[in-house]
Order: structure tokens, then sequence, then C-alpha cells
């Protein structure tokens, strides 16, 4: 192999690199949204029942099975 194949691999190599660093974070960025928004969720619905009302978490159930 000569120099110029050497960088064209480590240029690739390098942008893979970048690729699944980049993946990652999304994966990182997606995760801390979705946990964050589960934490808002349940926050409401112990505020509710702290407040003590019944009807926090309401069951729905679909019209053909009542």
């Amino acid at each position: 192999m000569s120099d110029n194949d050497q960088s064209r691999e480590s240029g690739r190599e390098r942008t893979v690199g970048k690729i699944l660093i980049l993946v990652i974070l999304v994966l990182l960025v997606g995760g801390g949204i979705w946990i964050a928004n589960i934490m808002l969720d349940v926050r409401k619905i112990q505020d509710c029942v702290a407040s003590g009302r019944r009807n926090c978490a309401p069951i729905e159930v679909p019209l053909g099975e009542r």
C-alpha cells in the first residue's frame, strides 16, 4: 500500500467513526427526552393524587367492550 491508500483508508475510518459518534449522540438525546417526558407524566399524576382527586389516570376502554 502506498501513502495515498493509507490516507484514504484513514479518512474512511474517520468518517465511519464520526457517523458512529453522531448515531450514539442522537440515541442519547432521544433517550433523555423520552425519560424526561415520562418523568413529567409521573409528576402530573402524583400532583393530581396529592391534591385528593380520584380520576387522575383514567383507564380508556374501547366502545365495543362497554
